[in-house]
């Protein structure tokens, strides 16, 4: 038997097998909820231009804006989650799936600088605050909790990043009105005017924290973090378990998009015939898979073998 780097399996690939296929699934499940979420969004943003125009109120205004920017994020994370749809081809040898994850990268770009623009608008109005038309905040803001409250429903269950942001963007939304709708009960029984820019000014600094939070792990994946949840020694440990497996070296983890994990390993055994390297890489393969790995790479080496890679 030949001693040189041996056996390279099977390699999924996102468009093969079933667990790539379910990312398939996910991935056609998703686009069809972005488009769902935009659609609600853009309709209801054209309702409160109009609602903060009747009011009067900084707090419904700030919120269109915010909404505003929603509309681009959710257009664009939907055609990003139908491109991320593409299998493996000459220029992207995974697949395109990475790119769904640029849709939550602009989520919280476009949150943190609609934030900014939102506290801009309101510290001004701290100084002379004008009081809204209660009763049409209250109204505005019981449609706002259905209408988002329904788009944040259906991407509620989503894994991605693409579809993390934009269910954030819409949970936030529901958080906000939920606030306005209080806030126009006070000032409609206090007159207290001053709580409505208070209100834009709290919606727009718990934004500006969640956003940065999913900056950050956007930031992560591009950097090739290894994902929450894995554990290398854990996977070093189940490895090391399997029979005539003696050691394990230059081994990676990362995730294409937030949700499909990839794993690479170079898996060193004692001298052992064809079928026994075969049976020892499937039993490798279903250990990787039992701990979340989507996407196992796995090369045999034998004891005495010399790898360059086992330092690097």
């Amino acid at each position: 038997m030949a001693h040189d780097h041996a056996y390279h399996g099977p390699v999924l690939h996102p468009e093969h097998g079933p667990a790539s296929h379910t990312h398939g699934h996910l991935h056609a499940a998703s686009a069809t909820a972005l488009r769902l979420a935009f659609f609600i969004n853009l309709a209801f943003t054209i309702v409160e231009v109009y609602g903060g125009w009747w009011t009067g109120s900084i707090a419904v205004y700030t919120d269109a804006l915010h909404d505003a920017g929603d509309c681009l994020v959710l257009g664009t994370a939907w055609y990003l989650q139908r491109v991320a749809m593409k299998g493996r081809d000459a220029h992207y040898s995974y697949g395109y799936g990475r790119y769904s994850m640029l849709g939550g990268w602009l989520t919280s770009v476009v949150l943190i600088m609609g934030a900014i623009v939102m506290m801009t608008f309101s510290i001004p109005e701290l100084r002379d605050p004008q009081a809204p038309h209660t009763a049409g905040m209250i109204a505005i803001a019981l449609f706002g909790l259905a209408m988002n409250g329904f788009a944040a429903w259906k991407l509620h269950a989503g894994h991605s990043l693409n579809e993390r942001g934009a269910y954030l963007h819409l949970l936030e939304d529901v958080l906000g009105w939920a606030a306005v709708l209080m806030g126009a009960v006070v000032i409609h029984f206090t007159g207290w005017a001053i709580v409505d820019p208070l209100l834009s000014i709290a919606i727009s600094l718990y934004i500006l924290f969640n956003a940065i939070k999913t900056l950050r792990k956007g930031t992560g994946i591009l950097m090739q973090e290894i994902p929450a949840g894995v554990d290398q020694q854990e996977i070093r440990k189940a490895l090391l378990a399997i029979p005539h497996v003696t050691d394990l070296h230059d081994q990676h983890t990362w995730t294409l998009d937030g949700s499909f994990i990839v794993h690479t390993v170079h898996v060193v055994v004692a001298d052992v015939g064809h079928s026994e390297a075969l049976a020892i890489k499937r039993t490798v393969r279903a250990e990787l898979k039992a701990l979340g790995i989507h996407h196992a790479t796995i090369e045999l080496e034998w004891a005495h073998e010399a790898c360059d890679l086992q330092h690097h």
